[in-house]
């Protein structure tokens, strides 16, 4: 069997609903519709864990946070078990990474690639990043936030401080099309190419800014009573965020406005992999997935941010396209996850998985008929641990900070706006989830979060009364000199 190229498209916090074929009238992705009618669309993807680094520790290993042992942002990534690029790299693959990775703890390190071409949020200095450079070679050294101001600024939609041609998206996409003209040898390629778009702060270049308007715009989905269906680190982001203060939404339509302009630059640079693709002669032989690492709350039920497993924060778009695996026009609803990738692209190389051990299953074998199953995941662990376990019709997710079990009804209650665990009617489904739950966590020796037959009870934490308390401040290291100003920081 002739291996394929591989291409893995990923971008940071891109909710489920952000595709034009998938469902969204308003925005505007042609590109990524070409792969959903080329290819086979995933419509209950999911993150195995609801926030960066973690969720990538997954895709890398194939392995679910409590294998691998990283479930929070402060967690290393392991050390002892081999990434999805090194089994590439061994399997003759040249491998290449661009863009945001977000390995720990160092973020330098190459886990398997060949090589990469660095990029990331938030440097301490200049020399470890590949974008950065390239913005001061290019006359543009003195934005030292160049996608955009956080802190304060987190959640306040802003024009990129560079024009379209140097902003990272379009870097990103430069880098991808260069290296799919130049890797035209007698091995197959896995090109990561990574963005860092739509994570906030929501900055698209000019003319990107004005492609959708505030005004037409629709508000974020608030359903009554949407505070029960709110859990504590909901609260902890809405306050770091600056977004506990009060709702305004003229705001929230511009925050949605720019958002969707993030991933439709995103979308444009697609489309130019694809055409590079096409001009070498290689998009048939290339398998290409589609994906991101967790959702955005965008003001729904008036939370900010992710590390929910509410379906706006956990769900994810997840797209092949590989004709000879993956039928075109093909929808699959059974549930996946990130940890289905690694499996997914060593069976399309003809690798064998199973000395991995890996948690994940063929995406091509779910798609092809598999009735149900159920994936899981985690966010953090102990006092601030955050589970969850969804199939077709239901979800259950525990918050351990709030002691507080969640059922959600996928079929009858699609837009999840209420909380069936305290249902009379449902008490049954709660106690299968429940201890499905259980014993999916026991057969794998994880027990931290288990007390016999009832979750462990850790002590509760409280956010701070004062409101300031909290409020995060993100300046990259590299910029502090610049911030000084003689006569007025002295």
């Amino acid at each position: 069997m002739t291996q394929p190229n591989i291409l893995l498209i990923f971008t940071d916090q891109q909710r489920f609903d952000t595709i034009h074929a998938a469902g969204n009238p308003i925005i505007k992705t042609p590109h990524l519709d070409r792969l959903v009618r080329e290819g086979t669309l995933f419509t209950s993807a999911y993150t195995p864990s609801p926030v960066c680094v973690p969720a990538r520790c997954s895709l890398i290993h194939g392995q679910y946070p409590h294998r691998t042992g990283c479930t929070y942002n402060g967690d290393p990534m392991p050390e002892d078990r081999p990434s999805l690029m090194q089994v590439l790299t061994e399997a003759g693959y040249r491998t290449h990474g661009i863009g945001k990775m977000h390995f720990r703890p160092d973020p330098q390190a190459l886990r398997g690639f060949q090589t990469r071409e660095h990029s990331e949020e938030i440097r301490e200095r200049v020399e470890d990043d590949d974008y950065l450079q390239f913005l001061q070679a290019n006359g543009f050294g003195h934005v030292y936030d160049p996608m955009g101001p956080r802190g304060e600024m987190y959640y306040i939609p802003q024009p990129a401080q560079m024009p379209a041609r140097l902003h990272n998206t379009q870097w990103v996409g430069d880098r991808a099309v260069a290296f799919i003209r130049e890797a035209q040898g007698e091995r197959p390629f896995f090109l990561f190419a990574s963005f860092i778009h739509p994570h906030p702060p929501f900055s698209p270049p000019t003319p990107w800014n004005k492609l959708y308007r505030a005004a037409l715009m629709p508000l974020p989905r608030r359903p009554d009573a949407m505070e029960a269906l709110q859990i504590y680190i909901n609260r902890v982001q809405n306050r770091y965020k600056y977004r506990d203060n009060g709702i305004d939404n003229n705001l929230l339509r511009v925050m949605k406005a720019y958002y969707y302009a993030c991933i439709s630059f995103i979308d444009y640079q697609i489309g130019r992999m694809l055409q590079a693709l096409e001009e070498a002669g290689q998009l048939e032989n290339t398998l290409i997935l589609f994906t991101s690492d967790h959702g955005e709350f965008l003001g729904d039920y008036n939370c900010f941010g992710k590390r929910s497993m509410l379906d706006a924060a956990a769900r994810i778009p997840l797209v092949v396209r590989y004709p000879r695996r993956f039928a075109p026009g093909r929808v699959c609803d059974v549930p996946v996850s990130l940890v289905d990738v690694m499996p997914t692209l060593l069976s399309a190389a003809g690798i064998d998985s199973r000395p991995y051990g890996l948690d994940g299953l063929d995406l091509a074998r779910v798609a092809r008929g598999m009735e149900d199953r159920t994936v899981y995941s985690q966010f953090q662990r102990g006092a601030l641990g955050v589970y969850m376990a969804v199939n077709r019709r239901w979800k259950y997710f525990y918050s351990a900070p709030d002691r507080r079990e969640f059922l959600m009804d996928r079929l009858l209650d699609p837009e999840e706006t209420r909380n069936r665990a305290g249902v009379v009617f449902c008490q049954g489904d709660l106690e299968r989830m429940r201890q499905g739950l259980f014993s999916y966590y026991r057969e794998q020796g994880f027990e931290d979060p288990l007390d016999g037959e009832r979750w462990r009870l850790f002590p509760q934490p409280s956010l701070p009364e004062d409101p300031d308390t909290g409020l995060l401040i993100q300046d990259p290291g590299w910029s502090k000199p610049y911030q000084r100003i003689p006569g007025y920081t002295d």
